[in-house]
């Protein structure tokens, strides 16, 4: 049974731990996929920025949901390496992921998140199987 990429969208929205961080998709189509997060106290670390972990969470589902977008399979994360570039603590924060190698068994994406005024916060590229 093939499942439709609004299906696959769905499925993201409907996730718990999605909507209690506080994600919003914003562009949701086969090898598009645009994710955006506002920053709010409540993801902020001592320093009084972004945590490390909202960046490495908002990665890792970027690059599963632009993997998702193709293949419409579930996939489960191998491998996730992030370059952390730089801060934010205000405004909202988007990410996109894109595929750079797909196989039958695993797939390698990368993704960069920005803040409103377009800086990079942090780019991660990932390794996932794909769950069949």
């Amino acid at each position: 049974m093939t499942i439709t990429i609004d299906e696959v969208r769905e499925s993201f929205e409907a996730s718990p731990f999605f909507s209690h961080i506080g994600f919003e998709i914003i562009d949701f189509e086969a090898g598009n996929v645009l994710l955006k997060l506002p920053i709010t106290e409540k993801l902020m670390n001592v320093n009084g920025t972004l945590h490390g972990g909202v960046h490495a969470t908002m990665l890792d589902l970027i690059l599963g949901m632009a993997i998702r977008s193709i293949t419409k399979t579930r996939c489960s994360t191998i491998n996730l390496n992030i370059n952390y570039l730089a801060p934010s603590s205000t405004g909202n924060v988007v990410a996109r992921g894109r595929i750079l190698q797909q196989g039958y068994r695993t797939v390698t994406a990368e993704g960069e998140m920005y803040d409103q005024e377009g800086t990079m916060l942090a780019k991660g590229i990932g390794t996932f199987k794909l769950i069949r």
